[in-house]
């Protein structure tokens, strides 16, 4: 694995590019102002090179070159972890890793064999894996692995699930992930058979365009507010949201447009967060595969990105 280029600010977040045998694919640390480092440290992996998925606001499905291996996955952690933790000893009280940057990963069965190795790679007493996956039809398999590997190392609040979800109509969800994925009911099903007490609840997380159908009374039909937890975000300045014309239900700079629906959502009995990252984030670029898609289409050259990023 070659680190082409790196992006970002050490108190923010900090974007590596990479490559592999020709390959380009993204990797993020970062944090969450003012929460400090030794409190929670978020690294988040590339699965693949590009997506296969090609959801109508994400820029990791503009190519697609194969799924990322388990070494090269292991590599993205070490590189982060080795140069402020040499020892291996990661101390934050959460030390997420997240399989969520570019793929998508219940399609690539590596991320199970890097969730059972992690526990042995460090010591971390805070360490949480993430998996943010569109549900797929055809990754059973895996996601029934994933309850196990769960049960045996990380219960008790120690893994973290989430679902993009978008809509709660299932033809416009068909036209946001334009890939055959479980229906909310199947999600809902699935939800049953992974939670366990002590869990952390499961994340449904909508990207809202604005127009989009965010019904509550939906949302209680299929899903156990005491096991399900509404996240809403914006949906960020990727090329893809551009070319779409995509408009956000929530304005990144106020949360504005969504309080009416967060309440209404709120008085079903969910907890619901709205998610809005730091402004300075969309300016680094860490949104899903902006610039790697600017290495692969030959926008930048390792030469002009780092002049773009000295002038940044």
């Amino acid at each position: 694995m070659e680190i082409v280029a790196k992006f970002g600010r050490d108190d923010l977040a900090i974007l590596y590019i990479a490559r592999e045998e020709g390959k380009f694919f993204e990797f993020v640390e970062s944090l969450q102002p003012p929460v400090p480092r030794d409190k929670k440290w978020v690294l988040i992996l590339s699965t693949m090179y590009g997506c296969p998925v090609k959801c109508s606001m994400c820029d990791a499905g503009t190519y697609y070159h194969g799924k990322i291996s388990y070494d090269v996955m292991c590599k993205q952690i070490d590189h982060m972890v080795s140069k402020r933790y040499p020892d291996r000893t990661v101390p934050a009280d959460k030390f997420k890793v997240q399989f969520a940057r570019m793929g998508e990963p219940a399609l690539n069965p590596a991320v199970l064999d890097v969730m059972r190795k992690l526990p042995d790679s460090y010591n971390a007493p805070g360490l949480m894996p993430c998996i943010s996956t569109i549900a797929p039809s055809n990754a059973n398999k895996f996601m029934d692995e994933m309850i196990e590997i769960k049960k045996e190392l990380y219960s008790n609040g120690h893994f973290q699930l989430q679902f993009s979800i978008h809509s709660t109509d299932e033809d416009v969800r068909k036209q946001v992930i334009p890939y055959k994925i479980w229906s909310l009911e199947e999600i809902a099903s699935y939800g049953e058979a992974f939670w366990q007490k002590g869990d952390r609840k499961i994340t449904l997380n909508f990207a809202a365009e604005k127009g989009n159908p965010l019904d509550p009374d939906k949302l209680l039909e299929v899903y156990d507010p005491k096991k399900f937890f509404i996240k809403i975000t914006p949906i960020n300045p990727t090329e893809k949201a551009k070319a779409h014309s995509l408009l956000s239900m929530i304005s990144p700079e106020t949360g504005e447009f969504a309080k009416q629906k967060i309440k209404a959502i709120e008085d079903k009995g969910f907890d619901v967060l709205l998610s809005i990252g730091e402004l300075e984030e969309n300016h680094i670029g860490s949104n899903c595969g902006q610039h790697a898609l600017k290495f692969e289409n030959g926008t930048f050259t390792i030469e002009e990105f780092q002049k773009y990023e000295e002038s940044c």
